[in-house]
């Protein structure tokens, strides 16, 4: 029997000690979510990082290596998030020059707004998922670990 787990990603963007969000509001109120979201069929990992930052902020993202991995399995958590199991790779990005974050005209109907919120006022939001102290913590520290991918390894 397979079991499948959606892959996704997400951009982690600091700059002048903010970070950005993405706004939402629906039946769970106002909360935040990283700019990200599952990889489509012929796209890697890093391609989906940066279409979901254009998606979602309207932005071109450069993408550095990996800050975090993000488990949600459903079983374990009462299905708070819905049923599917998925594992996110959180990359810490970086705008490309002159970009400016901002609404896109076509959004998730969901979505509010784009926000760079400060990083001493993440305990004041709602957060999905809850990563504030661990995204204070890599923002202190900046332990990163390579993304390998196959097509750049060295063949035998």
């Amino acid at each position: 029997m397979m079991y499948p787990i959606r892959v996704r990603g997400s951009a982690l963007i600091i700059e002048n000690e903010e970070v950005l969000l993405v706004e939402f509001r629906d039946e769970n109120g106002l909360h935040y979510n990283l700019p990200g979201g599952g990889v489509e069929h012929g796209e890697s990992l890093l391609q989906a990082v940066k279409r979901e930052a254009r998606e979602e902020a309207s932005v071109d993202i450069e993408v550095g290596e990996v800050a975090f991995l993000y488990e949600y399995a459903p079983h374990l958590n009462y299905d708070k998030y819905g049923s599917v199991h998925s594992l996110t790779t959180i990359f810490d990005c970086s705008l490309r020059e002159g970009e400016t974050p901002e609404i896109p005209a076509e959004r998730d109907q969901n979505q509010t707004g784009v926000k760079w919120v400060p990083l001493d006022e993440l305990h004041t939001i709602v957060l999905y998922p809850n990563l504030r102290k661990e995204i204070l913590a890599y923002h202190q520290k900046k332990h990163s670990i390579p993304l390998l991918e196959e097509q750049y390894l060295k063949s035998y």
